[in-house]
């Protein structure tokens, strides 16, 4: 009985060696999408973040305060999904690291619905209007999630100047959807995201 385990393992070792590289393709090159789609996701949101530092150098509008945000997700463990203004209620210890994983984070998971909409040729021949259409789209989640969340109200209607509010965000999700373009861009030059094909994973 001792041997048994051993014997297991070999015999699903010889299993795995057996099949084909054809019959382990569709998962690699599965996981190898997926993780060029997130990495579009995160190049799309370091374009935005650098816009952002642009603007506020140029002409001083301050960029998103995301540990405000990190403040917001941590209160929500206690029930508490909108606020007044959320720089009224309580620090939480790490908000600012929680709210800038959440940041790129969304912006990962936006990159894979960026993918998951247009297919994987897309990846290999990248065009603008795919990831600046969504990117645009996707302007329902601050204007009617985050920034009520947040006590700005629904589009930033409680903000001293909501139009302007607005457009700021118009301008940070163009930025957005063209760093995506830009980083699929990038990434059909980079050998980096074919590791795992050469390396036969």
């Amino acid at each position: 009985m001792a041997g048994a385990p051993s014997y297991e393992r070999r015999l699903s070792g010889a299993r795995a060696a057996s099949r084909g590289p054809e019959e382990r393709r569709p998962m690699t090159a599965g996981l190898e999408t997926a993780l060029r789609a997130a990495a579009i996701g995160i190049g799309g949101t370091l374009a935005l973040d650098v816009w952002a530092a642009l603007l506020q150098r140029a002409v001083g509008t301050p960029a998103t305060n995301w540990a405000l945000v990190g403040r917001w997700l941590a209160h929500m463990r206690e029930g508490r999904f909108v606020h007044d203004g959320i720089g009224k209620a309580a620090p939480v210890r790490g908000e600012s690291a929680l709210g800038w994983l959440f940041h790129y984070g969304v912006g990962a998971i936006y990159g894979l619905l960026l993918v998951a909409w247009q297919g994987s040729a897309w990846l290999q021949a990248p065009t603008v209007p795919a990831p600046l259409l969504l990117s645009l789209a996707l302007l329902v989640a601050p204007y009617f999630v985050m920034m009520p969340g947040l006590g700005l109200g629904i589009a930033g209607a409680r903000t001293p100047q909501p139009n302007l509010t607005r457009l700021k965000s118009v301008m940070g999700h163009t930025a957005f959807g063209l760093g995506m373009y830009a980083a699929a861009l990038a990434l059909n030059v980079w050998p980096g995201p074919m590791l795992l094909s050469r390396t036969g994973v």
